[in-house]
């Protein structure tokens, strides 16, 4: 639905979104003149009514949202680009107005805490300078086209995006993934430097207007704390999880060098981005063939064969996902959420695919739109989309402007933690496998190294791309230097460099859809470490005893309860005091990932013994 909850949050783990939901989620209307500061009795009353006006306006938005997405037509792409210009106009004047009230002083902490809410929801504020909002609007739209519309060449031929992203997965010829990489990156990022220079001096306008130093500071003024200590609290996590990353990162390099050659990938130093699979290099899974250990790599079940073996048809694994949260003691899903998800690609429109998860009435009516095949990959994306459906309903009576997660990376997080749970122990629980196929322990580290692949790997991109805009954002980092100050972090963080130099107009960040979308990045880092906190406590209050990676708690209701006591919350608490409602700490942390990877790391180190790591 289109909510407080952004539909970016509720998209599957790809970190895809919808290109149309997208725009609408961030092109600046044209702003209202704000009032000027009012008493803080005033203020209260203001924020009741802007709350109702709020709540009314996501559920049209949502609704208009639903039937494009599920129905594309022209005209079902004009009535929800109409209503979401008017959501976001709603949006954009209601924090102004909360930007001038909250100067006021003088206002409960609950009415300071919905007014930051108010104006920290907008990711890119328009200025009330006449024309900024359309010229941003216009800007954005213009470098997003670049992005949908962008081609690379594979044999000198054109190759759109989804085509070339999937090559870059399948594709083990070096001068051909090369040759991807380096197109991709020149035909699409390049040409849209000179608006994005331009978008992101709007933006920071806006930003001042509502009382931040700019928007970087305003993105990471939404997690309770000042955009400093979030900073630090980021970089304090890397630095917990950065020793495991090494070592996959040394293990990886090594495969690489044993495929390819001196010649192509060196044995020591940084790794070259185009053969790790993604095109961002963002997630390896893709070349888990190249780096499975001979033995370990086969964990001997495959959950598609399983699924299919047992008549499982895409209406039956939803059933399935939502039988994990029955047994956790949660209510089952409403009628209307089998009558109205979208479960299939219908035969007869054009539909869009990306899974996603929907409240379109702020309180039942609940909805996931897939296109699922039967296979693991949809069984485990099933299971994390309900979860964000779980929380949805768990916070329905919360007042309107806390419809959300604690913070950005909470929604995904819960689903991903669920997702962390389809364990071989749960797949015997629920009569996919059989006991005697559970694989032994000797089939670990291909199971844990695979997650890793992912999971791991992904945790220096999910940071550094914010990195880099806030220093975008606040001056530190020049047109320029743009392209220079790319590379330096990527190779800081990631450990990787481009296939070929690169030169000093070119814009490399433009080819990751986050960018010319603008859409805040660091939830996803969030989430990938938080999901492993949310994990391991629910196996401490299951009271498992195994290796944390085998746990499963299907079937407790201890562990369900204390879920709801956390999801209930929503964002009407700082994000600490829902975290200790479930974890027992107030603090986000890389050790409980640490820990779960404790196996694979160990593993990794004898693999690695008297290499030269780091890079």
């Amino acid at each position: 639905m289109k909510s407080l909850v952004s539909v970016l949050a509720l998209a599957a783990a790809s970190l895809a979104v919808p290109a149309a939901a997208q725009t609408a989620q961030n092109a600046p209307a044209t702003p209202q003149p704000a009032p000027a500061a009012s008493a803080p009795a005033s203020a209260a009353d203001w924020v009741k009514s802007a709350e109702k006006d709020l709540y009314d306006a996501t559920v049209r938005s949502g609704r208009n949202e639903w039937i494009y997405e599920t129905y594309i037509t022209d005209d079902t792409e004009a009535l929800a680009a109409e209503s979401n210009a008017s959501f976001n106009s709603l949006q954009v004047l209601q924090a102004k107005q909360a930007a001038d009230y909250a100067k006021a002083g003088g206002i409960s902490p609950e009415l300071a805490r919905k007014l930051t809410i108010m104006r920290t929801q907008i990711t890119s504020p328009a200025p009330t300078t006449p024309g900024a909002a359309e010229e941003f609007a216009t800007l954005q739209a213009r470098i997003q086209g670049m992005y949908g519309k962008g081609k690379g060449t594979l044999k000198g031929q054109p190759i759109n995006g989804s085509d070339i992203e999937a090559a870059m997965g399948e594709n083990r010829n070096p001068d051909e993934l090369k040759e991807m990489w380096l197109s991709w990156h020149d035909n699409v990022g390049k040409p849209m430097k000179a608006d994005y220079v331009k978008m992101m001096e709007i933006s920071n306008a806006g930003a001042a207007e509502l009382g931040f130093a700019d928007t970087g500071a305003l993105w990471r003024s939404n997690y309770d704390m000042s955009p400093e200590a979030f900073a630090a609290l980021t970089e304090k996590i890397w630095n917990e999880v950065k020793p495991l990353y090494q070592q996959l990162h040394c293990y990886t390099r090594t495969k690489l060098n044993e495929k390819y050659g001196d010649a192509v990938q060196a044995k020591t130093g940084p790794i070259r981005a185009d053969l790790l699979g993604n095109m961002w290099a963002q997630e390896w899974g893709n070349i888990y063939d190249i780096v499975a250990p001979a033995g370990a790599g086969d964990i001997g079940y495959d959950v598609g064969a399983l699924l299919q073996a047992k008549g499982y048809d895409p209406l039956k694994m939803v059933k399935a996902g939502e039988n994990f949260y029955s047994s956790l003691g949660f209510a089952p899903l409403p009628d209307t959420f089998w009558k109205r998800s979208q479960f299939v690609k219908p035969q007869d429109r054009e539909v869009v695919c990306h899974a996603s998860a929907w409240d379109i009435d702020n309180k039942d009516d609940l909805r996931i739109k897939m296109c699922i095949k039967v296979n693991g990959d949809d069984f485990t994306t099933i299971h994390h989309e309900l979860g964000h459906n779980y929380y949805q309903r768990a916070y329905n009576k919360q007042d309107t402007l806390y419809l959300n997660g604690a913070n950005d990376g909470f929604h995904e997080a819960i689903g991903d933690f669920i997702a962390l749970s389809i364990t071989p122990e749960y797949l015997v629980q629920i009569g996919l496998l059989d006991r005697d196929k559970v694989p032994p322990a000797a089939k670990d580290t291909g199971l844990l190294l695979r997650q890793a692949m992912d999971k791991v790997a992904f945790l220096p991109f999910g940071l550094l791309i914010d990195r880099w805009r806030w220093g975008v954002m606040d001056g530190s980092i020049k047109p320029a230097n743009y392209e220079s100050a790319w590379n330096d972090m990527r190779l800081k963080y990631q450990g990787i460099v481009p296939p070929a130099d690169r030169p000093a107009d070119a814009f490399d960040p433009g080819a990751k859809f986050h960018i010319p979308a603008n859409v805040p990045y660091t939830r996803y880092f969030l989430a990938r470490v938080l999901q492993f906190q949310f994990f391991e406590a629910a196996c401490k209050q299951a009271g498992w005893k195994g290796p944390l990676h085998r746990c499963s708690f299907y079937g407790n209701k201890e562990v369900g309860k204390k879920l709801d006591a956390m999801l209930s919350m929503g964002a009407s608490k700082p994000w600490p005091d829902a975290l200790e409602v479930f974890t027992g700490s107030r603090e986000m942390s890389g050790k409980a990932m640490i820990r779960y990877f404790a196996p694979l790391q160990k593993w990794l180190a004898a693999q690695n013994k008297g290499k030269d790591c780091g890079w």
